[in-house]
């Protein structure tokens, strides 16, 4: 049983990375700072990147402690988006798209290594009062709350269109 959530878990978690990949790499230029509700295009996809890491991992010190969080600390910066606050802070494409592959890594090898007892106990976020298992739900839930936000705007305001993703596939 453990064998299979962990396929099915990892090929939802592509699946939407590569839902939220095909957002940013069809945006236009023009869309890229345009608004996406309260956010920017580029902050939204931020956002899902973001909390994907977060919760990807054990907690906020391992979410700091990265590489990636090291040698992007300009990206990162305050890491406004722990605070309740607006979002400033914009990203280019290629920081996202990096941090998009960096996410995307990160979570095939965190979810190969999780382990029965691991998947099964509270995740180190307080306010989360679930088991780790069922958090890897929430996240894939969370990235592709935003991907449908992009692709819809996407879709409003350029006539782009993001195909839809299932199980199992992967971007070429």
């Amino acid at each position: 049983m453990l064998g299979a959530y962990k396929e099915l878990i990892a090929n939802q978690f592509e699946a939407a990375f590569c839902t939220l990949a095909a957002c940013v790499d069809r945006c236009p230029e023009e869309s890229w700072n345009r608004p996406v509700g309260n956010l920017r295009f580029c902050q939204a996809a931020f956002h899902a990147l973001f909390f994907a890491d977060l919760y990807l991992g054990k907690d906020l010190k391992s979410l700091r402690d990265q590489a990636f969080h090291r040698q992007h600390a300009r990206a990162f910066a305050d890491y406004e988006e722990l605070e309740d606050r607006v979002q400033v802070a914009v990203y280019d494409k290629a920081f996202i798209k990096a941090y998009l592959q960096h996410c995307r890594d990160k979570a095939a090898d965190v979810i190969a290594a999780e382990s029965e007892q691991v998947l099964n106990s509270r995740p180190g976020f307080e306010r989360l009062k679930f088991s780790r298992a069922e958090l890897h739900v929430y996240n894939i839930r969370h990235v592709q709350h935003h991907a449908a936000q992009l692709s819809l705007r996407l879709r409003i305001d350029s006539g782009v269109e993001i195909p839809w993703v299932g199980s199992g596939w992967r971007q070429l």
